[in-house]
């Protein structure tokens, strides 16, 4: 695990909630990195779900299908590549609506992005996350994002 602490947070309670829209899935097994980034999605107004692997994010999905999953690449039970690929079967055969996958991993390789990319992820972010990057990325993938 990489120990550079991400970009201090504005304050997060000024943040109006981004309303009317499915929650966002932020797939992660590590509690300090799951906290760090529950912390930034909120500061941006966002709905959040936790899962801590991908069995769990499989489950969550089909209980309420999210607009959004960020998703570790390595977790115990099952990783995020398989988690990816069985989230897309599901939309495939109708069981849940199209969503984009965003790799969330300290996995910085090309090969790693490729990986991702392959099994079904639309975007790719590396950890330490940095607060401002992640609000791009959600940005190109949420238009309805209020503007920082």
């Amino acid at each position: 695990m990489n120990s550079v602490p991400p970009a201090p947070i504005d304050d997060v309670s000024t943040a109006p909630a981004v309303t009317g829209l499915g929650p966002v899935l932020l797939v992660e097994d590590h509690p300090v990195n799951q906290m760090i980034a529950l912390e930034m999605l909120k500061a941006l107004g966002l709905e959040v779900l936790t899962a801590d692997d991908g069995a769990q994010a499989l489950e969550r999905c089909e209980a309420t299908p999210p607009r959004l999953v960020l998703m570790d690449l390595q977790m115990p039970v099952m990783d995020g590549l398989q988690a990816t690929r069985r989230l897309r079967e599901m939309q495939q055969q109708g069981r849940l609506p199209g969503f984009p996958i965003l790799a969330l991993t300290a996995h910085a390789l090309a090969s790693d992005r490729e990986m991702a990319l392959a099994a079904g992820m639309d975007d790719y972010l590396t950890k330490p996350i940095v607060f401002e990057t992640l609000r791009r990325a959600l940005a190109r993938w949420l238009p309805d994002l209020p503007a920082a």
